[in-house]
């Protein structure tokens, strides 16, 4: 099929979104766009179709693992529609008589959202949810690896819908092979579009004309403190770090350890299964992760047992290792471990004291993942302030499983997403997790007030004291 067929399938596909959105907002109330947004949560949450789902994503992308992907889908959207539940995207949301406004909530239209290989459920599922609630039409844009997820979730949505009644046109996906035409075409004709993923992609989209929300990559730095419950932060770092296999954006990629407490936390991560490479075998792991310039698709999100053997560490590593730490000091360009690995591979960095550990952390961010995230374990209430006040990141996460805290949990306040915005340290245009204000726009009525301009004195009186008329 040839470009100006698949780009007329795409403005076709469009169009039908479009009718479908408008008679969706034409027609809509806050009953309809809770029931179709629920109607798509559950589409994944029905353990059976969860499963098939997870099976179809490990099985086609080669990424993460079954039991986790389930668990991941379901919490996620799980905690995506606790976070929706009872909020008003429909109709009047308020009317303050001091201000003279009511604001109305308003669709925004038509969502392109393009979604990565390495969540094909879980992140398409929390735009859709998302997009619904709020009065939109969305059409999705699969990575190739993720085309076959995509169509499974579709149809399970569509089934869903015919139960209540409900347009398919409302959410769809770009017709068959994925490619960079066709989504650079979604890119340009939707109302809006939303990029997970790759770092192309996400520049694509700002250049596009259309506004856009991109999210920044991530490349999580960890520091663990003198003052830290080691075994809790050694449990916890490897949970997060093995969870889904490392495909998560949020999984630590760096460990940057005191001194003081280095020896006594490495055996603690010993004793849940991490095991530590020396810095003499560091460019050995280097040459096998790495090849011709890129991470090696046989090493990357695999379970600890390929990764190992992949890696030559059969035989030198204990019984039982989930994830591997290498020593390292390098950062930068020069020093792959420095970046992200998308593996059970974590660098490790010894650290002087806590200020030499947020210097490393500084140094890590600002050659990958500027923006994102830093994780610190530690029983110091002023350290974590310290970090957020100092260093290039939207999120301090504070003794917690990263990879499971940074896109919302149940035992935290962030909103459930799988897409972290990460300010103007990763080119971003939100510092937020993608959550359901994004999809959502306001139209405000402004009547007139008593007037309230003040004097001079009012405003110019600090200044006024402090450096004179």
């Amino acid at each position: 099929m040839d470009i100006t067929n698949d780009l007329q399938l795409v403005d076709a596909m469009l169009a039908r979104a479009r009718a479908a959105q408008a008679a969706y907002e034409a027609h809509g109330s806050q009953r309809r766009y809770d029931l179709a947004a629920q109607a798509a949560g559950w589409a994944v949450m029905q353990p059976e179709r969860n499963r098939q789902l997870a099976e179809l994503a490990v099985r086609t992308t080669g990424l993460g693992n079954v039991a986790d992907k389930i668990a991941k889908n379901h919490r996620k959207t799980l905690g995506l529609l606790r976070d929706i539940q009872g909020i008003r995207t429909h109709g009047v949301l308020s009317d303050d008589p001091d201000t003279g406004i009511a604001e109305i909530a308003r669709p925004i239209g038509v969502i392109g959202a393009v979604v990565p290989s390495t969540n094909p459920v879980a992140t398409p599922t929390n735009n859709i949810v998302n997009a619904l609630k709020c009065g939109n039409a969305i059409v999705l844009s699969p990575s190739p690896k993720g085309t076959a997820c995509c169509e499974m979730l579709l149809a399970f949505i569509h089934a869903e819908f015919d139960k209540i009644g409900e347009d398919h046109d409302l959410v769809q996906m770009l017709p068959g092979a994925g490619s960079k035409a066709k989504t650079q075409r979604l890119l340009e004709t939707a109302d809006l579009v939303v990029v997970t993923g790759s770092q192309d992609n996400v520049r694509r989209a700002y250049e596009s004309g259309t506004p856009a929300i991109g999210v920044g990559a991530g490349n999580v730095a960890v520091i663990v403190d003198e003052t830290a419950d080691l075994i809790d932060a050694a449990r916890k770092i490897t949970l997060s770090k093995t969870f889904d296999n490392a495909t998560s954006c949020s999984s630590e990629n760096a460990l940057i350890v005191v001194d003081a407490v280095y020896d006594d936390f490495l055996a603690a991560l010993a004793a849940e299964g991490g095991a530590v490479v020396p810095s003499s075998q560091a460019q050995a792991i280097v040459c096998r992760l790495w090849q011709d310039g890129h991470l090696n698709r046989e090493v990357i999100a695999q379970d600890a047992d390929v990764m190992i053997g992949k890696l030559g560490l059969a035989g030198k590593v204990a019984q039982g290792t989930r994830f591997v730490a290498v020593e390292t000091e390098g950062i930068g360009p020069g020093h792959p471990l420095s970046g992200e690995k998308l593996s059970r591979v974590a660098a490790l960095y010894r650290a002087r004291d806590f200020d030499h550990a947020a210097e490393l952390a500084r140094r890590i961010l600002q050659h990958q993942g500027a923006g994102h995230s830093v994780g610190l374990h530690s029983r110091d209430t002023a350290r974590p302030v310290v970090l957020g006040s100092s260093l290039p990141v939207c999120r301090v996460i504070v003794n917690q499983a990263h990879s499971f805290a940074t896109g919302g949990a149940f035992d935290n306040g962030l909103p459930f997403s799988l897409s972290m915005g990460c300010g103007s340290w990763g080119g971003n245009a939100i510092d937020t997790n993608l959550h359901w204000r994004h999809f959502m726009q306001r139209t405000r009525i402004v009547r007139p007030i008593p007037p309230r301009e003040p004097t001079l004195e009012e405003i110019f009186a600090f200044y006024w004291q402090e450096a004179g008329k």
